[in-house]
């Protein structure tokens, strides 16, 4: 079993950055405009902007259009999934090598 292939693998990437991780959460709280975001960081507008295109990318927010503003809004789905479905494969991972150390405890018996 491979863990972590394509969508999985852009979520992490996108969380990977502490930049990224403090837009999503100023995001799911509250949509917010690219505009607002970068006045909140020390880097250019473009930056954010780079930022905004991965996590949405990975599928962790969406942006909708209001006027000249793009405003940025989380989807705690996403992430919900994808971590679901690694705890998921992990656990059937565990409860395998369980079953395995059950069948060799038995056997010793």
């Amino acid at each position: 079993m491979v863990v972590g292939e394509g969508s999985e693998d852009r979520v992490f990437h996108a969380l990977a950055d502490a930049t990224r991780r403090d837009i999503l959460a100023r995001v799911f709280g509250a949509g917010m405009s690219v505009s607002a975001l970068a006045r909140l960081y020390p880097m250019s507008f473009a930056a954010v902007q780079k930022h905004v295109a991965v996590l949405e990318q990975a599928g962790l927010v969406t942006k909708e259009r209001r006027g000249r503003e793009q405003i940025v809004h989380g989807v705690p789905d996403t992430l919900r999934g994808t971590v679901d479905g690694l705890m998921n494969a992990y656990e059937q991972i565990w409860r395998q090598r369980a079953g395995r150390i059950a069948r060799i405890l038995e056997e010793q018996s």
